[in-house]
């Protein structure tokens, strides 16, 4: 079987470069053929870009996340489009609403996040959305700024009320380690019914570790497990739906093979 870990925070693993492309290959001996690497500010995207660059089955995506908004950087927009012009950029992201962590304030959450979407439609690439506790206005705001290219709402945690209004824009909903876990019913139920062809899985590396895996530091080589209990939720053979999570990637992030 073959899986595409949509959302890992190499860079969080270990601060090692040599480790990182440790941390990598292992994924590939596990049947990860393809990661998305995440950084949430923009000096960490360069760094993790510039350790990574020989690894050629890594993705990349560029994007100031809700946690840095008080300090995106100078001349962070410029940053962004220099950026997206490297080899193997496929997203603009992790973009969004945080109001958990009540990062800067609200307002000046929101005017990151559509300023980002903006300049993802003007670059031709689609978002990866990060959603904690602001569901409502990450929905309002997608309704109006989503880009043509559409997004990817990471690491779900919403119910299947409010998956069904997304899947009415050009999103896809992804599912990390904690789907497996037994009490999260809102993301079974929404995992049972939608359809099969707007899912995706991710490690969200190093968080969000499947429940076989309780206790250890989270890492893209045991995204597997989640592929499975989606198979057995969904009733369908372990490998058919590796398949089709691995193609729902590609087609996502434009990738041809």
């Amino acid at each position: 079987m073959k899986f595409f870990d949509t959302h890992a925070h190499i860079g969080l693993i270990n601060e090692d470069p040599i480790d990182q492309l440790i941390i990598v290959s292992e994924a590939r001996q596990a049947g990860v053929q393809h990661i998305v690497s995440i950084c949430n500010n923009l000096q960490d995207f360069f760094q993790v870009y510039e350790n990574l660059k020989t690894a050629n089955y890594i993705y990349h995506s560029i994007g100031v996340s809700p946690s840095e908004v008080s300090h995106p950087g100078k001349d962070w927009e410029r940053k962004i489009i220099e950026g997206s012009a490297f080899d193997r950029i496929v997203a603009i992201g992790e973009i969004g609403l945080d109001y958990f962590r009540k990062f800067g304030n609200r307002d000046s959450q929101i005017e990151l996040f559509i300023r980002q979407l903006e300049l993802a439609a003007k670059l031709d690439f689609p978002v990866i959305i990060h959603n904690r506790e602001a569901g409502s206005d990450v929905l309002d705001i997608l309704t109006e700024k989503l880009p043509p290219k559409g997004g990817v709402l990471h690491c779900y945690s919403e119910d299947w009320a409010y998956a069904r209004q997304a899947l009415e824009l050009n999103l896809y909903i992804s599912f990390a380690g904690n789907v497996t876990y037994r009490n999260a019913k809102n993301l079974h139920e929404t995992a049972l019914n939608m359809p099969l062809d707007r899912m995706l899985i991710e490690s969200e590396s190093p968080f969000m570790v499947p429940a076989a895996y309780r206790g250890k530091r989270n890492r893209p080589s045991y995204i597997g497990a989640t592929a499975e209990f989606l198979a057995e939720l969904r009733g369908l053979d372990s490998e058919e739906m590796a398949d089709i999570l691995y193609n729902n990637a590609c087609r996502f992030f434009g990738i041809q093979e």
